[in-house]
């Protein structure tokens, strides 16, 4: 009787014994995986969200908004070369290379969101109109319904708006007249139009992995 219980006393130890071996050859846990680094698509993303914010915030001028986007698109027209010499993917070296571009880039959109210059619109119809339009290209940037180089290209019309106006107020003692109040009017009437377009084409910047 004594020898049989010490056998059905053993069993459970010995399950116990061979579940420990089997833990002790499962792989390690995932949470001590290292992170993996953010895809390319992910960073474009983030880069243009900080751009972005930067505009609707009123930290990045047109101009530099402009100068931005430009970057952005020649490191996107690179990439999109480099994918389709490779069959659609990017080597260990393109990606390390392209990796490097969007730190300088980083660090320019740092920089320019932290410098003195930010955009002052001005509690009037002219800045009113102005504050508008770059909401909408905010928007339109963050959406991803405008790539960069069409938001390059409506901040370089914005910029050319602003130095008008700004030209304008110098010569007339800080402030515009009724015809150029219809000018810079009917200027924005047709930035407007462009903004509405490039953001319903079907041009779109979707992240890509």
């Amino acid at each position: 009787m004594t020898v049989r219980f010490s056998r059905w006393n053993a069993l459970p130890a010995t399950i116990l014994l061979c579940g420990t071996v089997a833990l002790a050859q499962s792989p390690a846990p995932t949470s001590t995986t290292p992170a993996t680094d953010p895809t390319i698509g992910q960073r474009k993303e983030n880069q243009q969200d900080r751009i972005a914010n930067g505009i609707q915030s009123g930290q990045l001028t047109a101009g530099e908004t402009s100068k931005l986007e430009t970057k952005e698109a020649a490191i996107n027209g690179e990439t999109r070369a480099d994918r389709a010499a490779n069959g659609g993917k990017l080597t260990q070296a393109e990606k390390q290379q392209i990796n490097g571009q969007q730190n300088k880039l980083s660090n320019q959109i740092y920089d320019d969101k932290h410098n003195a210059n930010t955009a002052h619109y001005g509690n009037n119809q002219v800045g009113q109109r102005r504050e508008n339009q770059q909401d909408r290209i905010a928007q339109g940037v963050k959406s991803g319904q405008l790539t960069a180089g069409e938001t390059a290209k409506l901040e370089n019309q914005q910029k050319g708006i602003n130095q008008q106006v700004k030209a304008d107020r110098s010569a007339n003692g800080g402030k515009l007249t009724s015809g150029e109040k219809a000018q810079v009017n009917h200027e924005q009437n047709g930035a407007s139009k462009n903004i509405y377009n490039k953001k319903h084409n079907a041009r779109t910047q979707p992240g890509t992995k």
